[in-house]
């Protein structure tokens, strides 16, 4: 009996924006006469850059390119269908699942699949509800969940990008909070429809496995969290005034450690920090190669590292 490996990533890509104006979201920043000097060569090697990593996560167990990877801060189809197309993925066969969300600045989350192993069933977005402190609607990421079939088993991926820490962690935590509460709404959602439904929760959650945001997960909907055993001093999917973070996670319920011949079963978790995608030199050795560090481009991939796991499946 032969055991497959498939890999399950999510990945921030650090704004992936296009070169072109969109009128309603504040994207000046990443336009070709902005002070960043966005231009179409800067752009293309970001897409060709990003493609090569994400043909690589854990292919040193699968030897081959990952069968689901969840993005953030993907600017619309357009950047995704030129990263499908770009050239390390463009024979990969994948397509994708993208919503456009109300975010202020434009950027949403998506989902790539590869189409050989995995089929859509039903797909959905929920909006969060934020509120400002002048009562006005502050706009973020709606949470993507997507139903399908891999390898003809039926499971469900909810794909998140919750709101940021810039206004501090403590300010900003009610926030989180919110969008846990969303999630957790999501997650009730589908097994009310599907009692024992496999599901994985991924994203950039802008909060490490131990914050009140995402322990809630865990303890309201029996979710379990391979990441707390991740995080450490040394590693993790960020890093932030030289404090290694791990808010880049993939959750999914119990289920997935029970065996059965024809489904799939959780293997193991890491983060993809393979030496190309560090910064080399320099007082940031090891940190996340990055685009942009503020407005200086450094022709990198992204801030943050991939997070994946692996099922098995016999």
């Amino acid at each position: 009996m032969t055991t497959h490996y498939h890999t399950i990533a999510f990945y921030n890509l650090e704004n992936l924006f296009d070169t072109f104006d969109d009128k309603f979201t504040f994207d000046d920043d990443f336009l070709p006469k902005s002070t960043k000097k966005w231009t179409e060569k800067r752009y293309r090697k970001k897409v060709r850059k990003l493609g090569y990593a994400i043909s690589n996560i854990g292919s040193k167990t699968t030897k081959k390119h990952p069968a689901i990877v969840g993005l953030a801060e993907v600017e619309n189809k357009l950047v995704i269908d030129d990263l499908l197309n770009s050239k390390f993925l463009e024979s990969k066969l994948y397509d994708y699942v993208h919503y456009d969300s109300p975010d202020e600045r434009g950027i949403d989350v998506a989902m790539i699949y590869d189409t050989r192993v995995f089929k859509v069933i039903n797909t959905e977005v929920f909006p969060l509800d934020l509120v400002d402190e002048n009562g006005r609607r502050d706009y973020t990421r709606d949470i993507l969940m997507v139903e399908g079939k891999l390898n003809n088993e039926l499971m469900y991926f909810v794909v998140n990008h919750w709101p940021s820490r810039r206004q501090g962690v403590e300010e900003s935590e009610p926030t989180r909070l919110l969008a846990s509460k969303k999630a957790l709404e999501v997650i009730s959602k589908i097994k009310g429809r599907n009692q024992y439904a496999k599901i994985i929760v991924m994203g950039d959650f802008n909060d490490g496995p131990l914050n009140k945001s995402v322990k809630q997960l865990v303890q309201t909907e029996d979710l379990f969290n391979p990441m707390e055993q991740l995080k450490s001093f040394f590693r993790g999917s960020l890093s932030h005034r030289r404090e290694w973070n791990l808010f880049d996670q993939i959750l999914f319920t119990t289920n997935f450690f029970e065996y059965q011949k024809g489904e799939h079963s959780f293997s193991k978790a890491d983060i993809f920090d393979r030496e190309f995608l560090r910064q080399y030199k320099g007082k940031y050795r090891g940190n996340p190669f990055r685009t942009f560090v503020g407005r200086k481009y450094k022709g990198g991939y992204s801030d943050h590292f991939p997070v994946y796991i692996h099922l098995k499946h016999s």
